[in-house]
This record gives C-alpha cells, sequence and structure tokens, in this order.
C-alpha cells in the first residue's frame, strides 16, 4: 500500500541544536531511495508502506546512534486507495487553483 507522512524527528537531551540529528534522518531517507521533501518543522516521504515506515525505524536507529538518549516523533499519515496521487499532485492541485482564482 502506498503512503504518504509527515514526520517530525525530535531527538531529546543533546541541546538546542538538532540539525546534525536531523541531516543523519534525511541521509537515511535519501538512502532509501523514498521521495521526499524536507520542510522546517518535518519531512513529506511518500512510498510503499513498509518501506516508509523502515526508514523511520531506521531514523530512530541513527538518532540514537549518535547520542540521543530519547526521541520522540509525530507523524501524519495517509492512504488512499481510490487513485495513485503523489505529494507534488497534491500541491499542484492547490497552486492550479490558486492561479484561476
Amino acid at each position: 500500500m502506498k503512503v504518504m507522512i509527515d514526520l517530525c524527528v525530535v531527538p531529546m537531551g543533546v541541546g538546542v541544536s538538532v540539525s546534525s540529528y536531523v541531516a543523519a534522518c534525511q541521509q537515511e531517507i535519501e538512502a532509501a531511495g523514498l521521495s521526499h521533501l524536507m520542510h522546517a518543522y518535518g519531512t513529506n516521504i511518500e512510498g510503499e508502506w513498509d518501506e516508509v515506515f523502515a526508514v523511520v525505524k531506521r531514523c530512530h536507529e541513527v538518532v540514537h546512534e549518535l547520542g540521543a538518549p530519547r526521541v520522540t516523533t509525530s507523524m501524519r499519515i495517509g492512504t488512499r486507495t481510490d487513485r495513485d496521487q503523489t505529494m507534488a499532485d497534491k500541491v499542484q492541485s492547490v497552486t492550479e487553483k490558486l492561479t484561476t482564482s
């Protein structure tokens, strides 16, 4: 099953700056070959359910490996069975409506 998620992984107990942990997680997503788009407070990821959730697990593992004693994650998850739709399709649909308004 295809899935789109909005993922926000937050290492805890590592100080104020977390960009190095975010970068490590981004590298895991890229290594998995999943379509993704990082934004200011997380990353949108799309792909097959098992592959997407395997990379979420890997993000937790790598952040712990880098020394974070705790990791908290929030996700929004969407699936659709009536048709195939990508992240780009969703954005394009709204953009088209904005230009015709």
